[in-house]
């Protein structure tokens, strides 16, 4: 609600190649909005074999510049295949913002 303003409807579906993992975010006003340091992140392994459940959801353009906005330094965003055949974008372990 805070990121879109408005409760998003999702379908399950699962990132296939990826791994859960943890990162720990530096950005002082981050942590201090979010009320903690460590975050959940994916990390790409490539394997088949590894699967992170999760919810896919319809987003306007504005909206993923504002989940763009809104991640902090150490997430990157990359278009994916997801185990049903859709095509999305996942934030993932990375350096890079979109754009940069």
């Amino acid at each position: 609600m805070s990121t879109f303003a408005r409760l998003l409807r999702g379908d399950p579906d699962e990132l296939v190649g990826f791994e859960q993992s943890v990162i720990t975010i530096e950005d002082p006003e981050f942590v201090a909005s979010s009320g903690k340091a460590e975050h959940a992140i994916v990390r790409f392994n490539g394997r088949d074999d590894c699967r992170v459940p999760g919810m896919v959801f319809e987003v306007s353009d504005s909206e993923l510049s504002a989940a763009d906005a809104y991640e902090p330094v150490g997430y990157s965003r990359t278009a994916v295949v997801l185990a049903s055949g859709r095509r999305a974008f996942v934030y993932v372990s990375g350096d890079r913002r979109p754009g940069a």
